[in-house]
């Protein structure tokens, strides 16, 4: 048997895990309809109450990380610009994703630019 201390370590990294995998796929769609973007805050639900029901552990590990990211499938352009200087946490790709798939139809391509260069500019330290 497991101690359940090391049995609690173990379901954290595990979810962990799962909710980066979560944002990581939502990162790599290639359209996202406004149907779309319900079935994944819908999809998000339904893993966790799964999740609730298998383990004691609350709060659940980076929770926030994915319903932050698939919110922000609805911001407009200029809270976009704000959300992405704030949330640094994201990788650029993750957020190179947000910009081209959520306002990519909606913005002209000079905006889509600045966005980009946002991203770009955050970035840049990192390497």
């Amino acid at each position: 048997r497991i101690p359940l201390p090391v049995s609690n370590i173990l379901w954290e990294h595990c979810i962990r895990l799962a909710n980066r995998t979560l944002v990581e796929g939502y990162a790599n769609v290639k359209k996202c309809s406004n149907e779309g973007r319900a079935l994944m805050q819908l999809d998000f639900q339904q893993f966790l109450m799964k999740l609730e029901k298998l383990t004691d552990i609350r709060p659940i590990p980076d929770k926030e990380f994915v319903e932050t990211y698939i919110k922000a499938y609805y911001l407009t352009e200029n809270d976009m610009e704000c959300w992405i200087k704030e949330h640094r946490e994201y990788s650029t790709k993750q957020l190179t994703n947000l910009v081209n798939i959520c306002l990519g139809t909606y913005i002209n391509k000079k905006a889509r630019q600045k966005l980009l260069a946002t991203i770009d500019d955050i970035d840049r330290p990192k390497r």
